[in-house]
């Protein structure tokens, strides 16, 4: 067991992170600039060239990674296969061009400023390619990750982190051709590409014949902690593997994410997985916060500052003309270049590699990962400036952005939320099938989701009580949630989580039974009805035919038993009828009442039976005597034979009729 001192030395650090975030984050939130800047302006200020807070801000950095791996993850959820082959011109057009322009201009840059050939290439490359994380976080944040700049600006990410490996290869080559330490550059290059392309196929072999049978039995176990446990395992494991074959872990997590991407169980997952991923990411910006050098940015800040203002409008100028010329009007150009300014993650692994292979000096590889950390503070800012510029210049363009890209749309035409898809819902979804409504369904049981699979509806594996999975689902999207679930506690749960969250939806509800219908009206539900009333009223329509009434007269004589039952729910739901007890509104329990009174009271058929119902009976009299005014007609045509009181007192409790 670990002795008081360790804890107390691991506390603090987690207790300084937590304090930055709760405190940087509302401010720069309040002022309106993005969450990013307050996390890299909080590490700023406990890093070393602030506060001094924290004592091993590399350990951290390592640990903060994570976030932008589950981060990666949650983006490759959203995807499937047939959306990426359709993105392909812009992946591997658009992002070659990107990352070929913006190193060329960049490195060409360096080399005027002295830098060799070797050194001028990696920094252009380092400075070319953009924060994975920063970007995303952004375009979450405006809600344009699936407008068309936004697919245009993930695909020049994705083809980013694909490059990665290639340029890791073509590293020891430009220290070889520059008199570094680079050794048989073709041997490891050939070498690490094997290796990469044997790992993708081995993930992607897991990934489309194991994952979905392996999820599939653990849901089966019911143990949610358990599928929280097998979700971190398969995306940190992944990530880890790719690290190994030189790939980057984001990219493993990545790939993952797009191989459960068809999964039932995406959605269960991305819940589970969404606490991790905001924390860590959080960490992550403030650890790059941390890594700039207060010390050289006070000795050149001059250089280093007019350094990162030019780097990032190289890139919003080169990137906005990319932009245009795949297709993309101005405005979205502009938009695009903005969040893509700030330089990669990748540049703190590529640079400090650099200076081992001898291709930069240390004065050099300080000076580019101050500029790079630079960039990614100031990217955000440039990003929200761009935006109140075009808010000033034209107030209606925030109305008129790109139209969402109709490829990565995700259930953005779903009209229905249905969860539950038991008897009930099965029901339910058959009408609305029948009218052609498209319908996304939540479920926790495997087998019912895979019946699900055969009415062509979005169908999700998770539990609907939770509101980060009906969030994950697209319920803020959708007109109608129908509950058809089958747990009278669970199904108020989630009216309550709607009725607070989403207030536009409307809610139509299965009850469960009369006092979980009363339950329901008091709170204000749009629709209501007990799983068994209209079969049960169907049925009788069907027996009173069976005994000789026409089906009109049958037809007639439900109805009226429908609307009475329906006058006696309202009144029970508002406190008018005590029916027997001490009724409080919604609280009490409710027994069957006759709608129509009855000709003459029970009779029990044995002594047993007399003994069991005895006091019901007595009691079932008396509210015969009283006489309800409910049905009077019933009431005025009903006959009572001889006293209750002394039918009760005869001697074998009955009376034959």
């Amino acid at each position: 067991m670990a002795s008081p001192v360790e804890h107390a030395s691991f506390l603090p650090p987690v207790l300084t992170f937590l304090s930055a975030a709760v405190i940087g984050v509302p401010i720069f939130r309040l002022i309106g600039q993005s969450a990013v800047l307050g996390y890299l302006v909080a590490g700023v200020l406990i890093g070393p060239s602030g506060l001094s807070l924290i004592a091993e801000p590399d350990t951290a950095a390592s640990v903060a990674e994570i976030g932008v791996v589950l981060l990666l993850f949650i983006v490759g959820l959203e995807l499937h296969l047939s959306q990426l082959v359709s993105m392909r011109r812009d992946i591997f057009g658009l992002g070659t061009a990107q990352l070929v322009v913006c190193a060329l201009v960049l490195g060409g840059a360096g080399m005027l400023a002295g830098l060799s050939l070797g050194a001028a290439a990696v920094i252009g490359l380092a400075l070319a390619l953009s924060a994975t994380a920063v970007a995303l976080q952004l375009l979450e944040e405006r809600g344009d990750l699936n407008s068309a700049y936004g697919a245009k600006s993930f695909a020049v990410l994705l083809f980013q982190d694909l490059s990665v490996v290639g340029i890791l290869a073509l590293m020891p080559l430009l220290a070889s051709a520059g008199g570094g330490t680079g050794g048989s550059w073709l041997g490891e290059a050939a070498l690490s590409t094997g290796k990469a392309l044997a790992a993708i196929l081995t993930v992607v072999l897991i990934g489309r014949y194991g994952l979905n049978p392996f999820f599939r039995l653990l849901a089966a176990s019911g143990a949610r902690e358990v599928m929280t446990a097998a979700a971190l395992l398969v995306v940190l494991g992944t990530a880890l593997l790719m690290e190994q074959v030189g790939l980057s872990m984001a990219m493993g997590a990545f790939l993952a994410g797009i191989l459960l991407a068809e999964s039932n169980f995406r959605h269960q997952l991305e819940a589970d997985i969404e606490p991790f991923r905001g924390m860590l990411l959080g960490l992550f910006f403030m650890s790059v916060g941390m890594s700039i050098d207060g010390t050289l940015v006070r000795e050149v800040w001059p250089a280093l500052f007019g350094a990162t203002l030019a780097a990032i409008l190289v890139k919003v100028a080169l990137v906005a003309a990319l932009f245009r010329l795949f297709g993309s009007d101005t405005l979205g150009a502009l938009r695009g270049a903005a969040v893509l300014a700030p330089a990669g993650e990748f540049a703190f692994v590529l640079l400090p590699q650099a200076a081992d292979l001898g291709l930069t000096g240390a004065t050099a590889t300080r000076f580019a990962v101050a500029l790079a950390a630079l960039t990614m503070l100031i990217g955000p800012i440039a990003a929200k400036g761009l935006d109140k510029l075009i808010e000033r210049r034209n107030a209606r363009t925030t109305h008129e952005l790109e139209a969402p890209s109709t490829e990565l749309a995700e259930s953005g035409d779903a009209r229905v939320l249905v969860i539950g898809f038991g008897r009930f819902g099965q029901l339910l979804t058959q009408v609305l099938l029948a009218e052609g409504i498209t319908a996304t369904v939540i479920d926790k049981d495997v087998e019912q989701l895979r019946a699900a699979s055969r009415f062509g509806f979005r169908i999700y594996y998770g539990d609907g009580t939770r509101l980060d999975v009906l969030r994950a689902a697209g319920i803020g999207r959708v007109e109608l949630v129908c509950i058809c679930v089958d747990d009278r506690e669970g199904a108020l749960k989630i009216v309550d989580i709607v009725h607070e969250e989403f207030s536009s939806v409307r809610t139509f509800v299965r009850a469960y039974d009369r006092l979980h219908a009363v339950e329901l009206m008091n709170r204000d539900v749009d629709y209501q009805i007990r799983e068994t009333a209209e079969s049960a009223l169907a049925f009788g329509r069907a027996a009173l035919e069976g005994l000789g009434l026409s089906p009109e007269a049958a037809a007639a004589r439900t109805d009226d038993v429908r609307k009475r039952d329906i006058a006696r729910l309202v009144l029970q739901q508002a406190g008018a009828l005590p029916d027997g007890s001490s009724w409080m509104r919604g609280t009490a329990g409710l027994k069957p009442e006759p709608l129509t009174v009855p000709i003459r009271p029970a009779r029990a058929l044995s002594a047993e039976t007399r003994d069991l119902v005895g006091s019901d009976r007595r009691e079932a009299a008396e509210r015969l005597l009283e006489k309800p005014a409910l049905a009077p007609q019933e009431a005025d045509a009903a006959e009572v034979e001889g006293d209750p009181e002394a039918e009760l007192e005869t001697e074998g409790g009955v009376r034959d009729a």
